[in-house]
């Protein structure tokens, strides 16, 4: 009888280490979960402000003017930058219809290369370039004798002019790995305006005398939703544009 109530505390005691190790893992790596959460909403929560502080900006350059309506502003560029897409010769002062309202805007020559890289995440890939390597001999003044260079064949021409210029020797076909920076561009959407959080609005407060913009996070209070019974999924405010300064930086 006694071997049995030592085997059943024996057996208690080994259930209860189980649970102590599971509890400390829970408490270890649950929380980092967490924690990683809250730092993905408050990224992104970032990007759409500054998202939404770019397209004020591109309204006030185009029209001179910021607008407290979002959805208004960011149909506005967006058409634009269509328009200039379709026409490249859309610029300067130029009128948009949408809807029933006709826009005045002017859009000046670096609108679509600002727009493309202010809405776009810079890229790199490799391209292979398919070339051709020319030898050939000029005369060197400094080595006072002919000399062999070697040039892509598109600056052969360029080459030929100089009086030092004496002959081509070959032409071979070449290969080359060449880095492209590139930007994946993306169009604003009316998610833009909203918290990916709390989906409330951004905060835009203008002041036109004295152009200020300001975009804040409607985050006012510690937002908290349970997380597995005894942890909290927790967000203060995301932070504020004040005149292109951002409060995380």
């Amino acid at each position: 009888m006694e071997l049995k109530k030592r085997q059943q505390r024996s057996d208690l005691l080994e259930v209860g280490i189980v649970l102590a190790l599971l509890f400390l893992v829970i408490t270890i790596y649950v929380p980092v979960a967490i924690w990683e959460e809250e730092k993905v909403f408050e990224d992104e929560s970032r990007f759409r402000m500054q998202n939404l502080y770019d397209i004020e900006e591109f309204h006030n350059q185009l029209t001179g003017l910021y607008n407290t309506d979002f959805y208004e502003a960011m149909g506005l560029v967006n058409a634009a930058r269509d328009s200039v897409i379709a026409d490249s010769n859309f610029i300067g002062e130029q009128s948009i219809l949408l809807g029933s309202n006709n826009y005045s805007i002017d859009i000046p020559e670096s609108f679509a290369v600002e727009f493309d890289t202010t809405f776009g995440f810079k890229k790199f890939r490799r391209d292979t370039i398919s070339d051709t390597s020319v030898t050939i001999i000029m005369y060197s003044e400094e080595l006072s004798r002919d000399d062999t260079s070697y040039i892509q064949l598109k600056n052969l021409a360029f080459m030929q002019d100089d009086p030092n210029f004496k002959e081509v020797l070959e032409k071979t076909p070449v290969e080359r790995v060449e880095l492209v920076e590139y930007y994946d561009t993306f169009v604003p959407d009316s998610s833009t305006y909203y918290c990916p959080l709390t989906n409330n609005q951004y905060n835009i407060k203008i002041v036109e005398e004295i152009k200020s913009l300001r975009v804040t996070s409607p985050i006012v209070e510690t937002y908290k939703e349970p997380r597995y019974l005894i942890f909290s999924f927790k967000a203060n405010s995301h932070g504020m544009i004040s005149d292109g300064t951002r409060s995380w930086d």
